[in-house]
């Protein structure tokens, strides 16, 4: 008789099991289709930012190509539709162009509406800070100072790959608001500064010297000339992250 109640109590007991595993079954079944799909959608997405960053990669380079052959119309018409693109960083590349385009244009207002909007896209502060400082630049000699001090002392920020640069034009627009002993304050601490080239410490020390000299006038060529920072990197097809363009050599005082 223990064995025949052992045995029905071993049926019952698989009968439960059995019940609990259908029950559970839609659920594993849930659980994995869902795993599924969140590692395709993962992947999907990997895929389709590739695809677009090559595809912005492309006509980024077909733009530069076009411009230096002359044809500036279509480089324009490529570079907005880089401009439209979700590769952040092609974005922000394309517009610098564009805004670089109407600042040689004397069309201050749009290309700086343009830098802007090249650094609120930029996906990291080596072009976010370029476009900043673009558009600083641009506005050195009609901006009041207090707005381009707005404007760049974030820059100056350690860590920042462009303070230095950014120290530099607010010297300048110190010196061109009239406050020679601010802007002489700034170029002090230039040539003090490890991580100055030397083309920023000779221009920091010709404009003390003028500041010294009562000639700070003069300086304004200086600093136009300053503001002449290298061209946007390329980008290989598919990467998000350029590499940081080397430091900008202006000419100095003449």
């Amino acid at each position: 008789m223990t064995d025949l109640f052992d045995e029905v109590e071993e049926q019952l007991r698989s009968e439960r099991y059995r019940s609990l595993a259908m029950k559970a079954l839609p659920w594993v079944l849930g659980i994995a289709a869902a795993m599924l799909i969140a590692v395709f959608s993962v992947w999907g997405w990997q895929q389709y930012r590739t695809q677009q960053a090559a595809k912005a990669s492309e006509q980024y380079t077909a733009a530069l190509e076009a411009l230096n052959q002359g044809h500036r119309d279509q480089a324009v018409h490529l570079w907005t539709q880089v401009s439209q693109s979700p590769s952040a960083a092609y974005k922000s590349l394309a517009l610098m162009q564009l805004g670089g385009l109407k600042l040689a244009d004397r069309n201050t207002p749009v290309a700086v509406k343009l830098f802007d909007q090249a650094a609120t896209a930029a996906p990291d502060d080596i072009l976010g800070d370029a476009a900043r400082l673009k558009s600083a630049f641009a506005l050195l000699d009609t901006a009041p100072q207090k707005d381009l001090e707005a404007r760049l002392t974030p820059l100056m920020q350690d860590g920042h790959p462009y303070r230095v640069q950014a120290r530099e034009a607010l010297g300048f627009a110190k010196l061109m608001a009239g406050d020679a002993g601010g802007a002489r304050g700034q170029f002090v601490v230039i040539t003090q500064s490890l991580d100055a080239s030397d083309g920023a410490r000779e221009r920091a020390k010709a404009a003390m010297d003028l500041i010294d000299s009562g000639s700070a006038k003069t300086v304004s060529a200086v600093a136009k000339a300053a503001a002449a920072l290298p061209p946007p990197v390329m980008l290989a097809p598919g990467q998000t992250s350029p590499a940081l363009p080397p430091q900008p050599q202006a000419p100095g005082p003449q």
